[in-house]
């Protein structure tokens, strides 16, 4: 099973992933998207801008989720404004932090070698949906004494998913809400 930090930037994004327990992709799908199989594990980082406010807000690894289904082409794809995400896969959320917790991804870069390799220019390995992890990147930020080890309760879930769109999280159906990205409803700009 391979492991990847999935980057998401926009918090209308983040409340879809976590009601929905669902992740899309647009075309053309990217291939570490391609990768994505049953079993694999995602480790939930949301951007100093998914909240709205950069100079506030921290870089957090705020969960883990499983997927448990490869992207598949959806028969009703999530259209996003004037975008389709027709790539669609289905997650278990696992484990959960309180929103505005989670380690601080930019204090651990050093010790991360997906991240490390780039020197200074790390951030720029946020700008896809995906960064592949070594069992060593994974091992460390679970080390962590503020990684995320809750289940995600209905109340642990309540605060991101305020940003939900209402129908999304009644439903539970991709239907289209507003989120920015190059090839995924959880990228940032």
């Amino acid at each position: 099973m391979s492991a990847y930090l999935l980057i998401i930037g926009d918090r209308r994004a983040l409340g879809w992933i976590l009601t929905t327990r669902r992740m899309a992709f647009s075309e053309p799908l990217r291939s570490e998207p391609r990768r994505l199989s049953s079993g694999d594990t995602l480790l939930l980082y949301t951007t100093r801008g998914c909240f709205k406010n950069p100079s506030r807000d921290r870089g957090r690894v705020i969960g883990e989720a499983t997927v448990l289904s490869a992207p598949e082409r959806a028969a009703d794809p999530l259209v996003i404004g004037d975008r389709v995400f027709p790539f669609l896969c289905d997650l278990r959320l696992t484990k959960l932090a309180a929103l505005g917790s989670g380690p601080e991804l930019a204090e651990h870069v050093p010790e991360l070698h997906a991240l490390n390799a780039s020197g200074r220019g790390w951030a720029t390995r946020l700008r896809r949906p995906l960064v592949p992890l070594d069992d060593h990147d994974v091992a460390h930020l679970r080390s962590l004494p503020d990684y995320p080890n809750q289940r995600p309760t209905a109340a642990l879930t309540a605060p991101y998913a305020r940003w939900a769109p209402r129908a999304e999280a009644d439903s539970q159906q991709p239907t289209g809400h507003a989120a920015p990205g190059p090839s995924t409803v959880s990228a940032h700009h």
